[in-house]
């Protein structure tokens, strides 16, 4: 499609936005029930193509994209009617009569970039929130999925309104094109270098952004003493590496932090798990596609990479797999310790005590999540105070992307703006206050001529000190104003 169609298509969306139709309550229902309808009736059809991307298990599948989706759009539907509702508001003294509500509105005609790990999560999710806060909506899938984005722009028309909710294919030429038009707001989900252009681009035409980028997500492990609370530890750390998309995850376990005394103990429980989780291939999904393989290799093929290896490292390039594997203390300077790995590689580091853990995330680029898997409540307490990330998450890893009623986004190089649940409303909505004041009261002291008692007046009532306020007016003067209890 060329620049010129997709103007047409851009220009089709915002008529319907600008008709009015996408603001009411009914058509975000009905589009939002349509969308649920397409999860349930296509739930096979979706499984299939992610299994064909990216090699996911149905059950996978199911849990981190159809089903997610599933509870996401359950949760719309019950809260809809709330989030568009006007939000009562207190106001100062000085505004009496006058009362206040914050309205949200819609934006007007969004564009979503989604990503190929999660293609159909991520394209839909924005995507619920877009709706539901009455926008029209042009969605761009991951060409790097392409069976996921087949399935997308044949389907999403038949349910949704075709002139107000856009899908439109294509790889990079068309994301360029897409960037030159004008939007209301771009919702980007991929790398930070993508998402600096996307960012530029949006800059021309003062366009909001939400970027959500990923970056290095570290792992703090604590020395446990319950037998059990180490177990299930080990379990939830293999699960949020390789459990899901095989660690194609922005918000995956990039790199776990633990005590050099802990450190032989920790690789036997990951080794022990990974047999027991992932002994066969087929719970695994595998690499998105040849550049992307090619690269996590690369990253292994270094020397003093290679050496750090202490499980794992077998590739298979016809099936485009690579095994769990875990490194020990590989250089800190080798790119597999400065860029984002995304794939199934862990390299574990060593301290001298865990409380250097602290530093050592503080010294680099703030990340979407730091999991800490410890019992001290001391450390706890550090780790939040004394770190910056999107998210911390405590003794798990990844369910935090499963909750509604929290933010999920960036800081930093990891990105910016908050979505899911309500704050994906929030996100696609403008925030508009709206005072209505009263003709009965007027408070003359507000205009000129100037003097020293409407100076006092005005005084009193910004620093809600009625008393004074009140005795100012009846022309009575205090001893002191340091507070009115003071003076009584």
């Amino acid at each position: 499609m060329g620049a010129l169609g997709l103007d047409s298509v851009v220009s089709e969306a915002r008529t319907a936005f600008e008709s009015g139709k996408t603001r009411g309550f009914e058509w975000r229902k009905f589009q939002l029930e349509a969308l649920l309808r397409l999860l349930q009736e296509k739930e096979d059809e979706m499984c299939k193509v992610l299994k064909q991307d990216l090699g996911k298990h149905r059950v996978e599948a199911y849990r981190d994209e159809v089903g997610a989706l599933i509870k996401t759009l359950d949760n719309a539907l019950l809260n809809l009617k709330k989030w568009m509702s006007p939000e009562p508001v207190s106001l100062p003294l000085i505004a009496i009569p006058t009362v206040a509500e914050i309205v949200p509105e819609p934006l007007g005609v969004v564009l979503v970039f989604s990503s190929w790990n999660f293609p159909l999560g991520i394209a839909l999710e924005p995507l619920i929130g877009a709706i539901a806060s009455g926008n029209a909506a042009v969605l761009k899938p991951s060409e790097l999925a392409p069976a996921t984005s087949d399935l997308l722009a044949s389907e999403v028309p038949k349910y949704l309104d075709s002139e107000a909710i856009k899908v439109i294919q294509g790889g990079p030429q068309v994301a360029e094109q897409l960037l030159e038009l004008k939007w209301d707001k771009i919702f980007f989900t991929g790398s930070a270098r993508v998402g600096r252009i996307v960012m530029t681009a949006a800059a021309k035409h003062l366009t909001p952004v939400t970027l959500e980028l990923g970056g290095k997500c570290p792992a703090i492990f604590d020395s446990l003493k319950s037998t059990r609370d180490k177990k299930v530890a080990i379990e939830r750390v293999a699960g949020g590496k390789w459990g899901s998309c095989l660690g194609q995850a922005c918000i995956g376990i990039d790199y776990l932090l633990v005590e050099e005394k802990y450190a032989a103990t920790l690789v036997e429980l990951l080794k022990e798990v990974i047999k027991k989780f992932f002994s066969n291939s087929e719970h695994l999904a595998r690499i998105v596609n040849k550049h992307h393989f090619q690269r996590l290799c690369d990253l292994l093929q270094v020397q003093s990479v290679a050496a750090s290896i202490v499980h794992g490292g077998s590739v298979n390039p016809e099936k485009l797999f690579i095994e769990p594997t875990i490194l020990l203390d590989p250089p800190l300077d080798a790119e597999i310790m400065t860029e984002e790995i995304f794939g199934p590689l862990l390299p574990i580091i060593t301290l001298k005590k865990i409380e250097d853990s602290v530093k050592f995330i503080r010294a680099r680029p703030k990340p979407l999540v730091i999991y800490g898997f410890t019992n001290d409540e001391k450390l706890r307490k550090r780790i939040i105070e004394e770190t910056s990330s999107g998210c911390i998450v405590f003794n798990d890893a990844l369910i935090q992307y499963m909750c509604d009623t929290i933010p999920f986004g960036g800081v930093g190089q990891s990105g910016f703006g908050q979505y899911h649940g309500k704050f994906s409303f929030d996100n696609f909505s403008n925030r508009k206050p709206v005072a209505r004041r009263s003709f009965i009261l007027e408070l003359s002291f507000r205009y000129p001529p100037w003097n020293a008692k409407k100076f006092q007046l005005i005084r009193h009532i910004h620093r809600l000190d009625y008393i004074g306020f009140v005795l100012c007016l009846l022309g009575l003067k205090r001893h002191n104003y340091r507070s009115s209890v003071e003076y009584w």
